[in-house]
């Protein structure tokens, strides 16, 4: 690995390339709506500035490990982040970095794509930002 791409922006959002594409091939691997939640909750918590490259990676990975071992007992999403996904990312982030901004539009998009991944949102109309 070189200097540049171990101190580099892309690591320290996402840590270590390999780790970051072994994390992506497990969600992908999750069943649709426990990938919908991951995927949503993986863009949140890219508004967190990370301690650093392998601590990032570990968040992400450990999200993984949450959503695996959930949809292997069948635990529903909800059960899993609660009534406020904004909440339960943010405390989730808390663990492995030192915090960061959150605009309004994302904390809102969360929330619906959480919905959406719950099947929460049938019959509602959808404005785009």
């Amino acid at each position: 690995m070189s200097d540049v791409e171990k101190s580099g922006f892309i690591s320290k959002v996402i840590g270590p390339k390999k780790r970051w594409r072994e994390y992506k091939a497990r969600v992908k691997e999750l069943p649709e709506n426990y990938r919908m939640a991951v995927e949503a909750i993986e863009r949140h918590l890219m508004h967190f500035v990370p301690t650093d490259g392998d601590s990032n990676a570990a968040m992400f990975e450990d999200l993984a490990d949450l959503f695996e071992q959930a949809a292997a007992h069948g635990t529903p999403i909800r059960e899993i982040v609660g009534q406020d996904p904004v909440e339960f990312s943010e405390v989730f982030a808390q663990n492995y970095s030192d915090g960061g901004y959150v605009p309004a539009r994302a904390r809102r998009r969360l929330t619906d794509d959480i919905e959406r991944a719950t099947g929460q949102d049938a019959g509602k109309d959808r404005k785009t930002a």
